[in-house]
């Protein structure tokens, strides 16, 4: 049996990475999907696969109409939604504060929180009216920076704190009718981009020199998660049956990042 059959998911940045994977699964659940999605070629990617199984809407996060319409054309084509999924992020590369050009700190900032911090908060308040009427739910994508250091930079760790600040507030003003949780993945090999004040919009993590090393030498499960791996919390988290009594709770898929402390101390392997 499907998990979420029946259901109707909005999800943004749904083109690639953990947003495509969740764009898959969600379908593969027995959900209809709704995406919000920046790139025009992923926009018509997205189109040709799933046909009229899937909407999509193609705009910005930051702007708070094209959330708006989002909302509106999902909820034309499936008469619902049930499940929104703040998703869509960039990251900074690990450019540390010293390294941060004076000339381009402040446009920096702002693509960084605008996408990820704007991005989700502006998704929540356009869909809010649709959710009220489901009593469904909400899934942010956090990282493992939201909770520890050099996971990114200084703008990327401070943007993934402050969805985590995001969470606890909105599932605590938007409760009982709504829950809202996250999902914070550790590294995971996508093309996630980088900031054009940074000269990032073309970097892609798959591009980092042994990337795959340092992903799975800092875990204790010396794993390296694909988009895939991670897509289960998110469906837990968007059934209500399953997850009635979850709120403000955010899952940690990120190879056991938490005890990594101990692991790096002890050294070698523990079985």
């Amino acid at each position: 049996m499907c998990w979420l059959e029946g259901k109707v998911a909005l999800i943004t940045g749904g083109g690639s990475g953990i947003g495509r994977a969740l764009v898959e699964r969600f379908l593969d659940e027995g959900a209809r999907v709704g995406v919000l999605e920046r790139s025009d070629q992923k926009v018509i990617d997205l189109q040709e696969q799933f046909d009229d199984r899937v909407v999509v809407v193609q705009g910005d996060v930051t702007l708070l109409e094209d959330n708006e319409r989002a909302v509106a054309e999902t909820v034309r084509a499936f008469g619902k939604i049930d499940t929104f999924i703040g998703n869509a992020g960039i990251f900074d590369y690990f450019v540390t504060l010293p390294d941060l050009p004076k000339e381009n700190l402040e446009k920096s900032f702002e693509q960084i929180f605008g996408v990820n911090v704007k991005g989700p908060l502006y998704g929540a308040k356009a869909v809010l009216p649709e959710l009220l009427k489901t009593r469904g739910n909400i899934v942010f994508t956090v990282s493992n920076a939201g909770f520890y250091p050099a996971g990114g930079g200084p703008l990327y760790t401070a943007s993934k704190h402050a969805v985590v600040g995001l969470i606890r507030e909105l599932a605590y003003e938007l409760s009982p009718k709504i829950r809202v949780n996250g999902v914070a993945p550790g590294g995971t090999l996508t093309d996630l981009r980088g900031p054009e004040a940074l000269g990032q919009e073309k970097q892609t993590q798959s591009s980092v020199d042994n990337i795959e090393e340092l992903m799975s030498s800092i875990t204790p499960l010396h794993v390296v998660p694909s988009p895939q791996d991670h897509t289960s919390a998110y469906v837990m988290l968007a059934s209500n049956k399953d997850s009635m009594a979850i709120t403000g709770v955010i899952i940690n898929s990120d190879g056991g990042l938490g005890v990594r402390g101990f692991h790096s101390i002890a050294g070698g392997e523990h079985l």
